[in-house]
């Protein structure tokens, strides 16, 4: 499992919308002088992003706006979903474009074929994420609601997770 902390800027009845700030791994990476990301990274490291996350067996009635809440999302949908939305248009591309070029010969048709292959894959990547939307085991999920205590320590409610 893969956690972040958030702050919850959005309700929904069964998710909230959570901000996190996006921090970077490279200066504890070995390569931080010759890899592309860390590069990147200098631009937009600090940067905010919101994403949904589903409730799983929390009630939505115990979050309120702000609140610092743990979410978490399972390896395997990181990497299946990275797979989806990367080569999934990539494989359709090309075989869009071996497809045409076999019937029409040409650069232009090539072009066309690859063209209608990647929008293919790109709606079929969107008909993907409509599919699992609300599915536990791809979606990020909240853990934990951190709600402070009356003695300025942190009181933590944990909810149960199944993969």
């Amino acid at each position: 499992m893969i956690t972040e902390t958030g702050r919850v800027v959005g309700i929904e009845d069964k998710a909230l919308w959570v901000e996190t700030i996006r921090r970077s791994t490279c200066g504890s990476c070995a390569a931080q002088k010759g890899c592309g990301q860390g590069l990147m990274n200098k631009f937009t490291d600090g940067r905010r992003n919101q994403l949904r996350v589903l409730l799983g067996s929390l009630s939505v009635d115990t979050f309120h706006l702000n609140d610092e809440v743990e979410i978490s999302i399972p390896e395997r949908a990181l990497i299946g979903g990275a797979m989806m939305v990367y080569l999934l248009p990539l494989i359709t591309m090309i075989a869009g474009m071996g497809l045409v070029s076999s019937y029409a010969s040409g650069d232009v048709a090539a072009a066309l074929g690859a063209l209608g292959g990647f929008l293919l894959g790109m709606a079929l990547v969107r008909l993907h994420a409509m599919y699992i939307q609300n599915k536990p085991a791809y979606q990020a999920t909240v853990v934990a609601k951190f709600t402070p205590a009356a003695t300025n320590s942190v009181a933590i409610t944990v909810s149960p997770h199944s993969e």
